[in-house]
Order: structure tokens, then C-alpha cells, then sequence
């Protein structure tokens, strides 16, 4: 893991400190990274403080090997520093990351979650938007039909904003994998789109928030408005979001 979470010259650990290109500088407010070794469900590690000043956190990407795994570091939009607030979440074989917000989340956390079914509620530990948004798609059939749920949960989403007259914008940059694919969804409801990008090096998939060398060569971005999914097989495919124009800017 630590090819990639520690050694590159903007490796995560060093976009913990100082990010190109996201909303606020530096993402001090925790960190997590999920992996799949020889269970279906995946393993996690979490924790509050900076990714750059946690020395298990090296150590333990030094040894671990994994053929899926997801990274996270942490800047709040206002919900509580807390381990349970801290990605990647995870449900059964289900791992979700997400970079983004909710536009007005505290005006409209209810009616959110209340489209997570009692099943997957029980499973809610934190406070964040995106934990809610990961509920709510295993709600709307995501082990079933991955792409769909994600349609409808941002698609009610979008409304649930409509019609409480929010401005704020839905902003998402996520990731989620059932331990054999990877979804990785990209999608605004302004004109200000959270980046993402993929590379594909050496029959592996790597995708990112930033590419992890200055300079960003062999890297591209995952198209606003779209569904990628890689199964490990072939390259990855790219499914555009059925979400009305009037919430979401698809392209």
C-alpha cells in the first residue's frame, strides 16, 4: 500500500498537509483506509488525528498488501471529528469513500435519512452526509443494482434540495466497491465539480482525488456526470447518470 499512500511526491499522506485541488488546503481532521484480504468483508483502519502524523498508520502500509483498497483523508464540513465520522464506511462486503457535501445537510438531514431503510439504519455510526448517502443506496438496492441506487439516491437527494429552496450545491466525488468491482461516481449540481481521476498502470486501476505525481501524467479525468466501473477484467466503462438537468449538471 505504501506505493501509494506514503511514496509518491504527492502521495496522500502529502495531501493531507497541502491538496491542488480541493475545496480547503489541508485535511487534518482524520483519516482511513479499508482493504479486502482473505474475508469478504473488508478490514478498517481508522482514526482522528492527521494522516501525516500517524506513525501506524506507515508502519501498517509498509506491510499490507491488498488488491482493493481505498484511502481516505478527512477535511469536515461541520459534522464532529470522531473515528465514526472518519471513511471509508463499510456494510457487510460494501466499502464507500466519498469526497463532497450535501448543500444545506442540517436543514434537510432528516428527510435524507429517512430514505435509509430500519435494515441499514441500524448500521448508522456516524454523523456525516456521506455516511447517510452510503445507507441510503444500500437501501435503494446497491447490492442488487449498483449504478441504479446511486441514481436514485442522488435523484432524491437533488429533490429533497429542490423543494427546501437550497442554493447550496450537491457536490460528489465517490467510491464504492463490493470487494470485486469499483464504482467510482462523479457529479455536481453547480458548475464546480470535486476532481477525480483514474490511471490504469500495469493491469491495476488506481483512482484518486489529485494525481499522486506533480504533473499529473497518464492520468484522466472520471467524466462529470458519470458512473465508472471496473471489474478488474477489461477497461473501465462509463455510464452516464439519468438525473434530471434541472438538479444536476451532468456534462
Amino acid at each position: 500500500m505504501e506505493e501509494l499512500i506514503s511514496m509518491p511526491n504527492h502521495s496522500l499522506i502529502a495531501q493531507s498537509l497541502h491538496c491542488a485541488e480541493a475545496k480547503v488546503n489541508t485535511n487534518g481532521d482524520g483519516f482511513g483506509i479499508g482493504w479486502y484480504g482473505h474475508k469478504p468483508e473488508p478490514g478498517l483502519y481508522r482514526d482522528t488525528q492527521p494522516a501525516w502524523g500517524d506513525e501506524n498508520l506507515l508502519s501498517i502500509t509498509k506491510q499490507l498488501k491488498s488488491s482493493l483498497f481505498f484511502a481516505h483523508v478527512r477535511a469536515s464540513t461541520g459534522t464532529a471529528t470522531s473515528r465514526s465520522n472518519c471513511h471509508p464506511f463499510s456494510v457487510g462486503k460494501w466499502m464507500c469513500m466519498h469526497n463532497g457535501q450535501i448543500g444545506g445537510y442540517e436543514d434537510i438531514r432528516r428527510d435524507v435519512e429517512a430514505l435509509i431503510s430500519d435494515e441499514f439504519y441500524r448500521c448508522r455510526q456516524g454523523t456525516t452526509d456521506s455516511e447517510a448517502l452510503f445507507l441510503a443506496m444500500m437501501s435503494h438496492g446497491l447490492d442488487v443494482d449498483p449504478v441504479g441506487s446511486v441514481q436514485q439516491v442522488l435523484a432524491k437527494t437533488l429533490e429533497l434540495m429542490h423543494e427546501n429552496d437550497i442554493t447550496a450545491p450537491l457536490r460528489v466525488a465517490m467510491a464504492l466497491t463490493d470487494g470485486e468491482r469499483l464504482y467510482a461516481v462523479r457529479c455536481s449540481s453547480d458548475k464546480i465539480v470535486p476532481s477525480l481521476y483514474y490511471r490504469l498502470h500495469n493491469n491495476s486501476l488506481s483512482v484518486v482525488s489529485e494525481p499522486l505525481e506533480k504533473g499529473g501524467h497518464g492520468w484522466y479525468e472520471v467524466p462529470c456526470g458519470h458512473v465508472m466501473v471496473y471489474g478488474g477484467d477489461n477497461a473501465p466503462c462509463f455510464i452516464p447518470l439519468d438525473i434530471p438537468d434541472k438538479f444536476c449538471k451532468v456534462a
